[in-house]
Order: structure tokens, then C-alpha cells, then sequence
């Protein structure tokens, strides 16, 4: 039990962290620096460059050197100053380095701090198909603290919210020292060259199924890309019509967006039930259909007499993210060995919040600036969230035809052993 509590503690600051700074700092960008939008797209591209390659170095290094919550630590003590110097950039390229060099510590906390969980409750004799999810919900349940407590204090067009991000790293980084021991599981089993290096897990390639998996987790990472970049400033941006300019949920975009965050500490609740009933096939596909109404309901709301497909397809969210990330990390973790699943889990991380999350992101903003963006200035918001839709539904139906997978209720009853 004290275990869990530890646990869900890591959980909480880990996602506090990204929650202090993420959905405001455009507002940081705009209204305290006064920078150009034109700028502002490449700070969201971070994350994803970050992710093409740390969180499976990390994995490597995790595996086969040092342990765990060790390596999980250091990235966070490193993040801690990181945070705290990037407010004081005056220059906008200078800054965009510095957050790059920020993601490059953090991305990989992610996938290390899944490690970190798994392997202390398989330890404690756990169950991580049951036990997880009521644990990590309490990372969502940080990000909105954080969220609700920058709206609250006005601290969204101030550094503030970076010094808050970065103290919330130098706890978190010094905590990680007291976790349980996860030491390289990797350690003493490297015969070849690829094995030494760790790169081992991108062996998991070669399996039919493990293939498409990574795939089609890369082409859902380009989907969330989409959610991120773009739906805040979609509800915001109906303020340029006077029809909607005074309308609450305009004023408020950002209250209405952290729906989006409630909705996950429901559905990461409910994952256990889904995955033990339906299995990993089906939860996936949920996961995609979930993303066809979560663009469909955007490209069809308005935040008067549609606020309710805006609110709707931010609940839906919950279901669209946690379906696939917290199912899939789980998925992982029975298809690998023992000694590869740091870096098993750093390269979903990469295939999703990487490659993934970098495709979708240059994409879709070519492909709205040639063809939804008819004066040059405005967007066709319905025809892009039509179009996100259309692509959701077209990988949907690629994956229920592609992927082959039998769900074995007993694999996952026994994943903790």
C-alpha cells in the first residue's frame, strides 16, 4: 500500500511539471514576450524531435548501466535548471534551444517513470493490469492542478509558471533517489554488438504483429499531435467572429480544454475492465473511433449552440488518449523480455511522441496552410477537423484489417508475475 502512495506521488509531479507551462505558454510567447506566431509553431515541435531519439537512449542506458529511478532523476535535477533559466531568453531562436534542451531531458522521464512503476509493483507482487491505472491517473489529475493553479494565480503571460515547473522538477528529481532500486535488467546477458548497444528491442520489428503495432502507434502519435497543436487556438479563434466573440467558452478556452484532462482520470480508471474484457485489438480500435469523433464533434461544434459537440468530443478525448497510451505501454510490457523493456518502452515512446508526433505535425501544418487557409489568414476549421477525422477513420479500418492479435485473458491476469 505504501508503495502505490509513492508511486502515485511520482505520478502527480511528473505530469504537474509538463501541466505548469504546456497549455499557457503561448499565451508566455505572445503577450509577455511579444514574439510572432510565425516562431511560435517550432516550440511545439520540440517535444517530438526530443522524442525521435531520447526516451530510447534512455531506455538503452536504463537496461543495460544505470538504474532506473537514478537515470529518472538526473533528467528531472537537469530539467529543474533548465526551467528555471528558460524565462529569462531574449531571443526567440535562443529560447526555442532551450526548450528542445528541456524536452531532451523530460521526454524521457516519461517512458522511464512507466519503468520505474512497473518494475517496484511487479517487485511488491502487484498486479499492473489492475493496479496501474489507479495509480497514473494521478498524473492527469497533476496535470489539471497544475493547470487550475496558473489560471488561478494569472500567472499564464508570466515566468512564473516556468519557476513552478522548475521547483516542481527539483522535488521530483530529488524523490526519485528514495524510489525503489530498478537496476539494469539487462546486465550481463550482451553477445553481440546490438545487444551491448541495447538495441536489442528493435528486434520486437521483426515479429508481424509487434510491427504493426509500433506503426500504427506512430500514425495514432501523429493524431495527438493534431489535439495539442491546434485545439485550443480552434475554440479561441472563434473570437474573431462577433457572433461568437463574448461567448463563455471563448473567453475561457482553456477551462473548457482541461475537459479534455478530467475525462482521461475516468477513462484510465476503466482501461483494467476494457483490457481484461475486450483486449488490446479492440481497446485500440476504440481508441481510433474515439479519435473520428473527436475531430468529427470539433468540426461541427460552435461555443454557443454547439458547445455541447465541443464538450463532447473533449470528454471523448479521455477515451482517445488513454485507450491507446496507457493500454499500449501495457501491451508492451507483455511482449518483451525482461531485460529489453525500458528500452521496449522508450521506443513506443519514440514511435509516438517522436516520429509519430513530428510527422503530424509538419503535415498537417502543410497541409492547412495549401488548403484550409483560403485568404492566407483565416482557417477553414471545419474542413481541417474533417479532414483529421477522415484520417483517423481511414487508420481505423487499416488496423482492425492489419493488425492480428488474440486476446489472451491469462497473458494479462498475468503480467505481474
Amino acid at each position: 500500500m505504501y508503495l502505490k502512495q509513492r508511486l502515485i506521488a511520482m505520478n502527480f509531479l511528473q505530469f504537474f511539471i509538463w501541466g505548469s507551462w504546456l497549455i499557457s505558454i503561448g499565451r508566455f510567447w505572445f503577450d509577455f514576450k511579444g514574439w510572432s506566431s510565425s516562431e511560435f509553431g517550432i516550440i511545439f515541435s520540440t517535444m517530438g524531435i526530443a522524442s525521435l531519439f531520447m526516451p530510447a537512449i534512455a531506455g538503452i542506458i536504463a537496461d543495460r548501466w544505470v538504474n532506473a529511478e537514478k537515470l529518472y532523476g538526473l533528467f528531472h535535477l537537469c530539467g529543474a535548471v533548465v526551467l528555471f533559466i528558460l524565462p529569462n531568453i531574449t531571443n526567440p531562436v535562443t529560447f526555442f534551444w532551450i526548450m528542445l534542451l528541456n524536452m531532451v531531458f523530460y521526454m524521457p522521464t516519461l517512458a522511464l517513470g512507466i519503468t520505474v512503476c512497473y518494475s517496484s509493483m511487479k517487485k511488491s507482487g502487484l498486479d499492473i493490469v489492475k493496479d496501474y491505472p489507479p495509480i497514473r491517473v494521478f498524473g492527469t489529475i497533476g496535470f489539471i492542478v497544475a493547470l487550475w493553479t496558473i489560471n488561478i494565480l494569472h500567472w499564464g503571460a508570466t515566468p512564473n509558471q516556468f519557476y513552478l515547473a522548475s521547483a516542481s522538477a527539483l522535488v521530483l528529481g530529488i524523490y526519485a533517489f528514495t524510489m525503489p532500486s530498478c537496476p539494469p535488467l539487462g546486465k550481463g546477458h550482451q553477445k553481440t554488438f546490438v545487444s551491448a548497444l541495447g538495441l536489442n528491442a528493435f528486434k520486437l520489428f521483426k515479429s508481424y504483429k509487434m510491427a504493426m503495432f509500433f506503426i500504427f502507434s506512430m500514425l495514432l502519435g501523429a493524431a495527438l499531435q493534431l489535439t495539442n497543436a491546434y485545439g485550443d487556438t480552434f475554440i479561441s479563434d472563434f473570437s474573431k467572429n462577433p457572433a461568437y466573440q463574448d461567448a463563455w467558452a471563448v473567453k475561457y478556452s482553456e477551462i473548457i480544454m482541461s475537459i479534455s484532462q478530467i475525462s482521461e482520470t475516468l477513462f484510465i480508471l476503466a482501461i483494467p475492465f476494457f483490457l481484461r474484457r475486450f483486449g488490446i485489438k479492440k481497446v485500440m480500435l476504440m481508441s481510433m473511433v474515439a479519435w473520428v469523433l473527436r475531430f468529427g464533434l470539433f468540426g461541427l461544434g460552435n461555443p454557443t449552440d454547439g458547445l455541447w459537440m465541443i464538450i463532447l468530443s473533449c470528454i471523448i478525448y479521455g477515451m482517445a488518449f488513454d485507450f491507446f497510451n496507457i493500454s499500449g505501454s501495457i501491451y508492451v510490457e507483455t511482449q518483451s523480455e525482461p531485460k529489453i523493456r525500458a528500452s521496449a518502452q522508450g521506443l513506443f515512446m519514440m514511435m509516438t511522441n517522436g516520429v509519430g508526433a513530428v510527422a503530424g505535425s509538419l503535415i498537417s501544418g502543410y497541409i492547412i496552410q495549401h488548403y484550409f487557409m483560403p485568404d492566407g489568414v483565416n482557417k477553414d476549421w471545419p474542413g481541417i477537423w474533417f479532414t483529421f477525422a477522415a484520417y483517423a477513420l481511414i487508420v481505423a479500418i487499416l488496423f482492425a484489417i492489419l493488425f492480428k492479435h488474440k486476446h489472451d485473458r491469462k497473458a494479462l491476469e498475468n503480467v505481474h508475475h
